[in-house]
């Protein structure tokens, strides 16, 4: 009943497939841009069929996070995601951060992803926040509407339960260290990054904190992007780290759904609270504030 099933970690390889969101979302004249929309279409139309394929031929399951614009936009896309046996999640609509919404906005933006994939026959049982952004309602957008898991927070580097009124949400939590744009994303315009690195150097991060994960028994949740990690030098690196973690004998890969519902499962786990919001003066002194 454990959540691990006895590893000695567990690996969710997840894939936000962001394509021309973000930039759009940091502004609509971007659409002009024909060279910036081609660099986050090659994301979608190169990359998610390479690392499709890829995971065929390594037979590892993943979730992919894709807005709601972007599945609009691509008609079959995500279907062809579920149709190879990989699961779909929510990644908001139009990939705005939560925190730069209002709560109103917030809501809209959330209900109108699920009407996409709903439309589409596509069922999402997750959510991760666009730029990991939550606010204090994601987590109660994310239960009342009846999803079992978030992906957004970084308060461990296990899953655990998250209480949600009456709800209990899974909590697969992030961090920047296993997220492929602090590597390789750039874009002059919009800023989006400013440093490609080596892959090789990823690929070395990568398996460090792997190794230290399977010490500790941990959650490793890998973030890559298709328009970043589908480019050919990173997925090869990203072939290396897979076959490492086969080779090591005591890793267990899962999608991100499946791991939800093994951590809701788990009596070893019990429901944390929200943490309170902190209250915080600017205008303390520093003796008061010891």
């Amino acid at each position: 009943m454990s959540w691990h099933g006895g590893a000695a970690a567990v690996v969710t390889l997840t894939f936000d497939v962001d394509a021309e969101a973000p930039v759009l979302a940091s502004g609509a004249h971007y659409a002009r841009h024909l060279s910036t929309m081609s660099h986050q279409s090659y994301g979608p139309d190169v990359g998610v069929p390479r690392i499709l394929d890829l995971l065929d031929e390594l037979a590892v399951p993943a979730t992919f996070f894709v807005p709601g614009w972007v599945a609009e936009q691509r008609p079959g896309l995500a279907m062809s995601i579920v149709d190879r046996g990989h699961e779909v999640a929510h990644h908001s609509y139009g990939h705005r951060p939560p925190t730069a919404m209002a709560p109103g906005e917030e809501r809209a933006d959330f209900e109108r992803a699920l009407a996409v994939f709903a439309a589409q026959g596509v069922e999402v049982v997750g959510h991760r926040a666009a730029n990991w952004a939550a606010t204090r309602e994601t987590p109660a957008l994310v239960a009342e509407h009846g999803l079992r898991y978030d992906s957004s927070l970084m308060a461990d580097d296990r899953p655990y339960r998250l209480a949600v009124g009456e709800t209990e949400l899974a909590e697969l939590p992030v961090h920047w260290s296993l997220d492929d744009w602090e590597q390789y994303a750039f874009l002059p315009d919009p800023p989006i990054g400013t440093v490609i690195e080596s892959p090789a150097k990823v690929l070395e991060l990568w398996r460090a904190e792997l190794d230290g994960m399977r010490h500790y028994q941990c959650l490793f949740n890998l973030c890559c992007h298709p328009f970043l990690s589908g480019r050919p030098s990173r997925l090869l690196a990203l072939r290396q780290l897979i076959e490492y973690a086969l080779g090591c004998g005591d890793v267990r890969f899962t999608r991100c759904a499946d791991l939800a519902t093994a951590v809701l499962a788990d009596p070893a786990l019990p429901p944390r609270p929200l943490p309170p919001q902190p209250r915080y003066d600017s205008n303390s002194s520093a003796s008061n504030a010891r």
